[in-house]
């Protein structure tokens, strides 16, 4: 993969385009936060974005689930343009599973019911289908011993991993993750990590907004670095990490890996 200074990624041998953004650009008033990009993410690919505070990550991340509008250019989701409103958007949302910083689960709810709330309302899966999926997804995250807690009863990296089983539970063709270790003790990093890297494993496609550069190693086919609103880099993790060829991607480099 050659890497890119054009604000244009595209992965080599693409099969199916998942999420295509074209010149997409995003004003917040007069502060121009994304910049001419556009993206290529095929199914199954594990795409990782990494880049200094401030340039575009999280906004980048949260316009593929239009919980962020773009000011232009035109982003799709499995070859469908992302609608503006109403039950197409509804759809889109429940197709694009997204997992934050915070964990926003409902704090009156147990575990169980935040993971099987979505399936019931807007799926239409039956309470008893949908009780079954959602333990069998609380094992798959190793939690399903708190399915009756509620999430005050759960530390952070347990709540991350039951925010991350209600995503699957709506079974979508993409998962988004914006910092999703960010707010966590370091002792609770690691288990939230893993069960990202098998995700990646069993082929969900997935775009990672993160800090944890070991993750991008390991689990990332591709890391895009963003500075001041553009793509800068995209490479490989090899060559990124080993070999990054845009000034500015070094010096982020040279500050956050070991010497």
């Amino acid at each position: 993969m050659a890497s890119s200074s054009t604000g244009t990624s595209t992965p080599a041998g693409t099969a199916t385009a998942m999420v295509q953004l074209t010149d997409v650009q995003k004003h917040f008033g007069s502060h121009h936060v994304l910049k001419d990009v556009s993206l290529t993410i095929a199914a199954r690919e594990v795409v990782v974005v990494v880049g200094p505070s401030g340039s575009g990550k999280s906004t980048l991340c949260r316009c593929i689930n239009r919980l962020e509008t773009i000011t232009s250019g035109t982003i799709a989701v499995d070859g469908v343009d992302l609608p503006a409103e109403g039950r197409a958007l509804a759809k889109l949302r429940a197709e694009v599973g997204m997992v934050f910083q915070s964990f926003n689960l409902f704090a009156h709810r147990t575990i169980l019911d935040n993971v099987t709330l979505a399936p019931i309302t807007v799926l239409g899966r039956s309470r008893k289908d949908a009780r079954a999926e959602g333990l069998a997804l609380l094992e798959r995250v190793g939690i399903a011993d708190k399915a009756d807690h509620f999430p005050a009863q759960l530390s952070g990296g347990q709540q991350q991993r039951a925010a991350i089983a209600r995503a699957l539970a709506m079974k979508p063709k993409v998962m988004l993750f914006d910092e999703p270790t960010s707010a966590l003790d370091p002792e609770m990093v690691s288990e939230v990590l893993d069960v990202m890297t098998s995700l990646a494993g069993d082929g969900m496609t997935m775009v990672v907004v993160t800090h944890e550069m070991g993750f991008a190693r390991r689990a990332a086919d591709r890391v895009i670095f963003m500075d001041d609103g553009r793509i800068v880099e995209e490479d490989t993790p090899a060559d990124f990490f080993d070999h990054a060829s845009s000034p500015r991607a070094q010096a982020f480099l040279s500050k956050i890996l070991p010497h």
